[in-house]
C-alpha cells in the first residue's frame, strides 16, 4: 500500500475499560544484584556524565542503551527477565520458552531524582514489559503513579514489572530516588531446521 492510500484511510478509536497488572518483587535478598546495579550507575555517571534528554526531569539519566555500556546491569537484567518469565506463566498462563519466544532487553538506563525532580506522564510502548528497580528511596520520596489511578510507594530493593503500554508518571519528589529501569520485548526464537 502506498503512503497516499494509507493517508486516505479513516481510523476509528474505541476505548475498552480494562485492568492492567503491576507486579512488585523484593530484591533485598539479592544484595549482589543491587550492588552491581549501583556500581553500574556510578560507572555510567563517570563515563557519560551528561544527562540524557527524556520525559524524566531528573538530575541525572544515563543513556537509553546503558546495558550495552556496562556489564554491571546484566545481573539485574537476568533476574528481571526470569521474573517476567515466571509472571508470564503464573499470571498470564503463557510459557514464553514453551511458545518459542525470547525476551530481549530493548533498553536499560539509570536515573537519579533529587528534590523537585519528576517524570511526566508517559508509557514505554512498544515494549512488552517495563521494569523499575529502586536502588535508593528516601522516606517520603515520590511514588510512581499508574494511569492516574494506582499509586505505588516502592522501598529500596523493590522491583516493579508492568505492561510497557501502561501510562505512568512521577510527581515532584520531596526526597531522593535512584532507579534502574528496563524495557523488554518478546521475539520469536529462530526456527530450527
Amino acid at each position: 500500500m502506498d503512503m497516499q492510500s494509507l493517508e486516505e484511510l479513516s481510523l476509528s478509536r474505541f476505548l475498552v475499560p480494562t485492568e492492567l497488572p503491576v507486579f512488585e518483587a523484593n530484591l533485598s535478598g539479592l544484595p549482589n544484584v543491587l550492588k552491581s546495579a549501583r556500581e553500574a550507575l556510578e560507572e555510567l555517571r563517570a563515563s557519560h556524565p551528561a544527562s540524557t534528554p527524556s520525559n524524566v526531569r531528573a538530575v541525572y539519566m544515563s543513556p537509553w542503551k546503558s546495558h550495552l555500556l556496562t556489564p554491571k546491569l546484566q545481573p539485574l537484567i537476568d533476574v528481571t527477565a526470569d521474573l517476567i518469565r515466571k509472571i508470564s506463566i503464573d499470571f498470564f498462563r503463557m510459557d514464553l520458552d514453551g511458545l518459542n519466544y525470547d525476551l530481549l532487553t530493548a533498553d536499560a538506563w539509570c536515573a537519579v531524582y533529587e528534590q523537585a525532580d519528576s517524570a511526566i506522564l508517559h508509557s514505554h510502548y512498544p515494549a512488552d514489559f517495563s521494569c523499575v528497580a529502586y536502588l535508593d528511596m528516601e522516606p517520603g520520596a515520590a511514588p510512581i503513579i499508574f494511569s492516574n489511578a494506582l499509586e505505588v510507594r516502592p522501598v529500596p530493593g523493590s522491583l516493579l514489572v508492568f505492561p510497557g503500554l501502561l501510562p505512568h508518571h512521577v510527581p515532584a519528589t520531596p526526597g531522593r530516588r535512584v532507579v534502574a529501569a528496563m524495557n523488554f520485548i518478546k521475539v520469536p526464537k529462530p526456527l530450527r531446521a
